[in-house]
């Protein structure tokens, strides 16, 4: 059982128990599935259950509880993998744009976790559930480019700490809306559920998380701007929400950006072109980079 435990403090008096969760947790549980951990006596509040209508009065331990997930049959699948690094106790996997991570409501399979079942076998760690096997972290389904799976539970824990510690070094390479006026420069801005649409993030002071993403102009095109992104901190959508707070979406993206499908495009364009981290087991920093991809460079050549 997975056991997330939250501090409320005083500002936060006044909110309901279901929101602050959700909104606490950085999109990783949905209301909906708060309220139904409320209802199974699942959420305690300073060691008693509550309801998912109770409102926190502030300076509250909050405690959630997340059973495992049901034995769900992923089934795995002779999915081709781009394996940049592989060795007993890690992967590091080049994802190809249009590949879910995980399976998910309408992504049942072909995802990278149904090609990693097949690749591995039985040695991807379990700390991320029956449905996300090894998964340390992820991308977005319309971004491509680098990403950490663990083999067994030591390497998990140990990547997720670099994690929460903001020691990870990860690069992205994007084109955006407009130009970009700035040679370079950071973006902090909390992140958190968007207020009326829950399946978007947003910039808001009101229950946003710290999120800091610096920037560097790479070249300015007509109408298109193409930059050098370095994460400091690693929040739901941080990049293409940051930038689209700027005013310069991800091009290509439909939620955060206009509409208008760039059909040149076929998708949002974004990239992560190299990550760094310390090994579990030697100790070793290592570090891999992944060249742009056919679409990003093909889009760039038309402008």
């Amino acid at each position: 059982m997975q056991t997330i435990r939250i501090d409320a403090a005083s500002p936060d008096a006044g909110k309901r128990i279901d929101a602050f969760i959700c909104d606490s947790c950085g999109g990783e549980l949905t209301r909906s599935a708060v309220q139904k951990l409320c209802a199974g006596g699942r959420v305690l509040v300073n060691s008693s259950p509550v309801a998912k209508s109770y409102r926190l009065r502030g300076d509250e331990r909050v405690v959630v509880q997340i059973p495992p997930p049901r034995e769900t049959a992923v089934e795995p699948q002779a999915i081709a993998l781009n394996i940049v690094y592989e060795d007993g106790d890690l992967l590091v996997v080049n994802k190809p744009r249009g590949m879910v991570v995980h399976p998910a409501p309408g992504n049942a399979d072909g995802t990278l976790v149904n090609a990693l079942l097949h690749h591995c076998g039985d040695s991807l760690s379990g700390i991320g559930g029956v449905l996300r096997p090894g998964i340390v972290h992820r991308i977005d389904k319309d971004t491509s480019g680098l990403l950490i799976v663990a083999k067994n539970d030591r390497a998990h824990q140990a990547l997720s700490s670099q994690i929460s510690a903001h020691s990870f070094s990860r690069r992205y390479r994007a084109v955006v809306y407009g130009r970009v006026r700035e040679d370079s420069g950071s973006i902090d801005a909390p992140i958190g559920r968007h207020p009326v649409d829950r399946k978007k993030m947003c910039v808001t002071q009101k229950n946003g998380r710290s999120a800091v993403t610096h920037f560097r102009v790479v070249e300015r095109y007509p109408g298109f701007t193409h930059l050098a992104l370095t994460l400091e901190t690693g929040r739901t959508h941080q990049i293409r929400v940051h930038l689209a707070h700027r005013g310069h979406p991800v091009a290509g993206d439909a939620v955060y950006g206009p509409k208008k499908v760039i059909k040149r495009l076929g998708g949002q364009c974004l990239h992560a072109e190299s990550i760094g981290f310390v090994h579990p087991a030697s100790g070793e920093w290592l570090e891999f980079s992944s060249p742009l991809p056919e679409y990003f460079t093909r889009f760039l050549q038309g402008l």
